[in-house]
């Protein structure tokens, strides 16, 4: 089977290139799909990432994100994933275009290229629209919140209490705020919150620190994947609640461990623009 590996400032995705017409027998079946995510995943006994990512053709969009975790979930959107699909299908010649729609489980999300000598240097996603989020239901978001208070929410876990953000950015996330970074419990809180009874189908966790109206700092612990060094889609929902606790502006520069993402909450729309770059590592041929 032939793969490609790639990553959005570190958010590492084996990708499969299963759009009809390339000449190759390895489009996967969905239903193998969890399976074969677990087992190149694997950085031991497999190629080693945070998932996998299949490329397929779409009726609704030019190309569709197909999108599961290292331990075989299902996932429904990844900011840093969906930018290394707009790279792969540009610069793999499967397409011209620089503005790209991409169907993905949230809905179709469209990307702009910027392209330099025939690579994509930059990729901005609309990401959609930040919606509260309160014991599984979703909420919109009502930007002139007369009382900031009400977004918070209080949550136990590990014997002690913690206040959150909920939000969703098409997934769900737990947005927690900190002083300093040396003082977020990630590995110990993470999966406790990402498995906590309050979120039926688990949850990413975001630990955030504000060092500026503009400058915030994020550590994340994914829903089936373990800590990653970076997440796009928890990049968004952790600038929309800054945003929203009135500890930042709408725009941000985002600084994970595996690099930064500039992230804007426009007034007008209410929609989420990331920007970021995408890189592909190698490419390889893997028996099963």
């Amino acid at each position: 089977m032939k793969f490609t590996k790639m990553h959005g400032i570190g958010n590492d995705y084996i990708y499969i290139n299963c759009v009809e017409g390339t000449d190759r027998a390895e489009t996967v079946e969905e239903g193998f799909a969890p399976r074969l995510a677990e087992l190149l995943s694997d950085r031991h006994f497999g190629i080693g990432s945070d998932g996998l990512i299949l490329i397929r053709p779409s009726a609704v969009a030019d190309f569709c994100m197909d999108m599961y975790n290292a331990d075989g979930s299902r996932g429904a959107m990844c900011g840093n994933g969906i930018r290394c699909v707009a790279k792969y299908v540009y610069e793999h010649g499967l397409t011209n275009m620089t503005t790209l729609t991409i169907e993905t489980l949230s809905g179709i999300k469209t990307v702009d290229l910027t392209v330099k000598n025939g690579k994509v240097t930059m990729a901005k996603v609309d990401m959609g629209v930040p919606l509260l989020t309160s014991n599984g239901r979703e909420i919109p978001l009502n930007h002139e919140l007369a009382d900031p208070s009400c977004v918070w929410e209080e949550i136990e876990a590990g014997g002690g209490k913690y206040r959150m953000i909920c939000i969703s950015m098409g997934n769900p996330h737990a947005v927690l705020f900190f002083d300093d970074m040396g003082e977020a419990p990630v590995e110990t809180l993470g999966p406790l919150i990402e498995n906590h009874p309050r979120f039926p189908d688990r949850t990413n966790v975001e630990f955030v620190v504000v060092h500026g109206r503009d400058q915030l700092e994020m550590r994340v612990w994914e829903r089936g994947s373990g800590e990653t060094l970076a997440c796009g889609t928890g990049a968004c929902a952790s600038a929309a609640a800054a945003a929203l606790a009135g500890f930042a502006d709408r725009t941000v520069n985002m600084r994970l461990l595996g690099g930064n993402l500039k992230i804007y909450w426009n007034p007008e729309t209410s929609q989420v623009e990331m920007s970021g770059p995408a890189t592909e590592v190698f490419q390889g041929e893997i028996n099963l």
